[in-house]
């Protein structure tokens, strides 16, 4: 419990570390919304100057902005969905380990030992699953091992029930198949993010929005940095939590606060 407790102390600072990343992707945002509005404004009085009664198709801007803020909407409430719905399966698997591991107590007592055992290594495993994103190869890994430990449990469990009442074999399989396949669920979840080319759509929407903002600018001739600026900054907070709340292991928007359910069931293993 001391090694695990590091490990958890270790991955705090990796995550201070990992601040960095946010503030950098924000940046990067509003510096490139700042260069599409500079390159619409400069489009914009070149065109200008060429003629000079030059009208403005508001109905384009409209419809770009529209577009813009819904997508931002839609994909918004999508990974607050998805974000919830993470949290709620660790919830989960929390409560289906800890149901499958009180049944042990129905089995032959020579059995129980080992059994208890394998248990707090699958639950370490698991732990140790969403502690390593976003390094895959470790993630990775850390299923594989998972999934050994489930073969490992499943085969002793099934020795174990031998010989002893149906009552007893329907209350501890059972829990078990939940068990093992509550972490197929959760794996999907992980995995299943906004479609790239969704994402694309957006950042090309914002581009365009961007530019037509810069273009309307130039039609007062003096640039508005004010105006550029707030819009920069509205869009790309906006952009980020979204994409924050998509990947809740790697930002300022976190789901380790439900791994808690997790750790407080490996304490009550001791």
């Amino acid at each position: 419990m001391k090694a695990f407790y590091l490990l958890q102390w270790i991955s705090r600072w990796e995550e201070r570390a990992l601040t960095a990343l946010p503030i950098s992707v924000i940046c990067v945002l509003i510096v490139t919304i700042l260069i599409s509005i500079e390159i619409g404004y400069r489009t914009g009085l070149r065109r200008r100057a060429r003629a000079a009664h030059l009208g403005e198709s508001k109905a384009i801007e409209t419809s770009v902005f529209g577009l813009m803020g819904l997508l931002i909407a839609f994909t918004f409430a999508g990974a607050a969905v998805r974000f919830d719905n993470r949290r709620m399966l660790v919830a989960e698997e929390a409560n289906a380990i800890g149901t499958a591991y009180l049944r042990l107590d129905l089995l032959p007592r020579e059995s129980q030992p080992a059994l208890r055992e394998d248990f707090r290594a699958y639950l370490l495993s698991r732990l140790a699953v969403t502690r390593d994103i976003p390094n895959m190869e470790a993630v990775n890994a850390d299923l594989k091992k998972s999934s050994i430990l489930q073969h490992k449990v499943w085969h002793e469990a099934v020795e174990a029930v031998k010989g002893t009442s149906p009552a007893t074999q329907m209350l501890v399989l059972p829990a078990l198949n939940a068990m093992i396949d509550i972490t197929t669920v959760r794996t999907v979840s992980m995995i299943s993010h906004l479609p790239f080319l969704v994402l694309v759509l957006l950042w090309i929407t914002i581009l365009i929005s961007s530019f037509l903002t810069g273009y309307s600018i130039s039609a007062f001739g003096a640039r508005d940095w004010l105006s550029a600026i707030i819009f920069a900054i509205a869009v790309s907070c906006a952009t980020y939590v979204t994409l924050d709340y998509e990947y809740p292991r790697v930002g300022f928007i976190r789901a380790d606060p439900a791994d808690q359910a997790l750790i407080e069931t490996l304490e009550r293993m001791e």
